[in-house]
């Protein structure tokens, strides 16, 4: 039973995020209901996530029911090039399903890639052993915020970066970026409703990167970390540009580190300006 490892890079402006959602049917008349009912018995209905899109390639190109688990939940509107996600296959020849090895992994791609829709790409393939966990075997994860600065405001980029009309201090965002390196308690830089038990994360690096050219000042904050939770790459978004604002200074940053004062870090960043880049395992 050989198991399988994508990576899936998507556009995520037309998705619900990344994860599968069914509510019932009932809330959804214009969508077509789902073959299964849910536990309760009603139907539902499949809304447009990523995990459900690649998932039901998956499905029709292997022709067996598997399910495909992701690395990371990226919400509605965020993007990924490097999003991670396995699934395994149970080949039986006499029946013609499943995707044995000797149909290689170059195979597999170029078979997914011409099921799925224009905004999702499988990019990789690769066998992997039967306890990959794309979750649990994650050490380290990066992603990206892109924020332009001026008077001009962007147009064929627009899903992909977020526009502030302030002009902003890049050295005054870096200098707040390096307090968040480490491992601090990031309750102050997550969203109430995260859903952990603990909130304390490992930063490993957390960087501003600047270009000027005639569009404008674009700005990219770049975060590798252990994990990360809900809301808080845009939220720390939020507080570097505060920071280029002259608004919070590196000071006001520890101190929502050491209290876990929400109100000290800056607002929940738009989703479009965020994308996973990568997922590194062990």
């Amino acid at each position: 039973m050989p198991r399988y490892r994508l990576t899936i890079a998507y556009d995520g402006t037309e998705f619900v995020g990344w994860q599968k959602q069914e509510p019932p049917a009932s809330e959804h008349p214009d969508l077509p209901p789902l073959d299964e009912p849910g536990q309760d018995g009603r139907a539902r209905v499949a809304l447009r996530s990523v995990q459900h899109v690649v998932e039901q390639a998956v499905r029709e190109t292997v022709r067996e029911q598997v399910d495909l688990v992701g690395a990371s939940r990226t919400d509605s509107g965020v993007h990924a090039l490097g999003q991670v996600a396995a699934f395994t296959s149970t080949p039986d020849e006499s029946r013609g399903v499943g995707w044995p090895e000797a149909r290689g992994c170059d195979t597999l791609v170029r078979a997914l890639n011409a099921r799925l829709p224009r905004d999702v790409l499988v990019r990789d393939a690769a066998i992997v052993p039967d306890d990959f966990n794309p979750i649990g075997g994650a050490v380290e994860k990066e992603y990206t915020y892109t924020i332009v600065s001026g008077e001009t405001r962007p147009l064929w980029d627009r899903a992909y970066v977020f526009h502030t009309w302030h002009t902003l201090e890049a050295a005054r965002m870096s200098k707040v970026a390096e307090v968040l390196v480490g491992e601090h308690d990031f309750e102050a830089f997550a969203s109430i409703n995260h859903g952990r038990q603990s909130t304390v994360r490992t930063v490993f690096a957390c960087a501003v990167e600047e270009d000027r050219t005639d569009d404008g000042h674009r700005l990219v904050i770049r975060v590798r970390g252990s994990g990360f939770l809900y809301n808080m790459v845009r939220i720390i978004a939020g507080t570097l540009l505060e920071a280029g604002r002259g608004k919070i200074d590196a000071e006001r940053a520890r101190r929502a580190l050491d209290t876990g004062d929400r109100t000290l870090a800056g607002p929940t960043l738009p989703p479009q300006g965020l994308r996973l880049e990568w997922v590194r395992y062990e």
